[in-house]
């Protein structure tokens, strides 16, 4: 099997793909060549995007920045969550500091942050 080594075959793959969806659907039978190829090719994209546009893990200020916004949170309120100084917060959401065990303990639990993410 030969991989996808450059972003043009990438995108000529992307555009046969668009092609096969329009023919292939859920009552095409898997010994189909068409339903056959979209399988293949579609292995071969998820294997290219994974090295090349791999996601990769979030970081904790940018987590607490987005969880801030979905609650509707200041940075005084979250410090009132927390049971922390505004300050701490602040280096918090600045990337300068890292959470204390109790205060990752409060950040999973009262913001249903991934521990992950937090003890990155």
């Amino acid at each position: 099997m030969k991989l996808i080594v450059n972003n043009t075959e990438y995108e000529a793959i992307m555009a046969r793909i668009d092609e096969l969806v329009e023919i292939v659907d859920d009552t095409t039978p898997s010994t189909d060549k068409n339903y056959i190829e979209l399988d293949f090719l579609t292995d071969l994209v998820v294997a290219y995007e994974k090295e090349h546009y791999a996601i990769g893990q979030p970081v904790l200020h940018d987590v607490l920045k987005t969880r801030m916004h979905e609650m509707n949170l200041s940075q005084k309120s979250l410090a009132e969550l927390l049971g922390i100084s505004t300050p701490r917060v602040s280096e918090f959401l600045a990337g300068k500091s890292e959470p204390t065990l109790k205060i990752a303990r409060k950040m999973h639990k009262n913001l249903r942050i991934d521990a992950n993410v937090i003890l990155a």
